[in-house]
């Protein structure tokens, strides 16, 4: 049964003063929609659950005994959650406008997107990137190998992460368009209610990364759409909520993962070819050339997750 518009789920790990500044900004700027927040933490230390229910009174806590993961955790709020629209949304987010509101008006004039994300932008402004196409061999090759960087190259091979270049002359931006996408990023990802109750839960073999891009790829095999909606913006405070190896050495386990899952027995090795092949190439540009020692253990690491 229905009972409000919108249902914002929160996981959250050690992230106490993040999560309370995203909190208060949703707090602060959701106008016009009936919304319940439901905060999922995986066994923070920092005295998260605490303050949440100091500060917060109204938000729905749960306080896991372990980490259980982004997927795992997400379902148990979505099992709560009596929203019309569900909202997985990252404590590193800050809203600056009505981004809510905008966002669930435009699901509803959009019956057939079943998944959307506004805009994400750093600090400073910066666009970034969120999600992308389906991780077939050659996307994930682009990815790998930065034939998504090239201006002109990358607009015909499609890349599993497309993202913004650094320097505006390198290209026209990518996430200034309204477009339909085959995924976006768990970051912001919102999703109308009937979506999970047609093709089930997030996939906790998922622990983190690669999650949203799986529950993506059953939507649209169910014929729903997913969409990329500029209508407004929020900022991420990226790799804040977890750390750059995290990142990585999940989404390496993520693919293989999603390849397990979707893909035929014969790409699976061809998969971790690629991946440790993009490995060893970071290893040698940012690890031994760079002189970086944080990337060289990273990419170090991440060749063990290919074998």
């Amino acid at each position: 049964m229905i009972f409000m518009d919108l249902s914002i789920i929160v996981v959250s790990f050690n992230t106490k003063e993040l999560l309370k500044q995203c909190l208060k900004s949703v707090f602060k700027q959701t106008k016009g929609i009936n919304f319940e927040i439901i905060v999922i933490d995986n066994a923070s230390i920092d005295r998260s659950p605490e303050i949440i229910q100091k500060e917060s009174p109204k938000v729905v806590l749960i306080k896991n005994k372990k980490n259980l993961g982004f997927a795992a955790a997400n379902n148990q709020g979505i099992k709560l959650a009596r929203g019309k629209y569900i909202l997985l949304l990252n404590s590193d987010t800050v809203l600056k406008e009505n981004s809510l509101k905008k966002m669930v008006d435009w699901m509803e004039k959009n019956q057939r997107v079943g998944i959307s994300s506004c805009q994400l932008v750093y600090q400073n402004g910066r666009l970034q990137g969120t999600g992308g196409y389906f991780p077939n061999l050659l996307r994930i090759f682009n990815w790998m190998f930065f034939i998504d960087d090239l201006p002109v190259i990358k607009e015909i091979f499609k890349s599993f992460h497309p993202h913004e270049p650094k320097t505006s002359w390198l290209s026209s931006s990518y996430f200034q368009k309204e477009r339909l996408q085959d995924w976006v990023m768990g970051a912001f990802f919102l999703m109308r209610k009937k979506v999970i109750d047609q093709i089930g839960l997030l996939d906790e073999e998922f622990f983190m990364y690669v999650e949203e891009v799986e529950l993506c790829y059953r939507a649209k095999q169910a014929g729903w759409q997913v969409a990329y909606v500029p209508v407004t913006k929020i900022i991420h405070l990226a790799r804040k909520s977890g750390s750059q190896a995290g990142a990585l050495l999940g989404e390496y386990r993520g693919l293989i993962k999603f390849y397990q899952k979707h893909k035929p027995f014969w790409q699976q090795p061809i998969l971790r070819i690629i991946l440790k092949a993009g490995a060893v190439l970071r290893l040698l540009i940012f690890g031994i050339i760079r002189g970086d020692r944080d990337k060289k253990e990273i990419y170090k690491q991440s060749l063990k997750v290919c074998f």
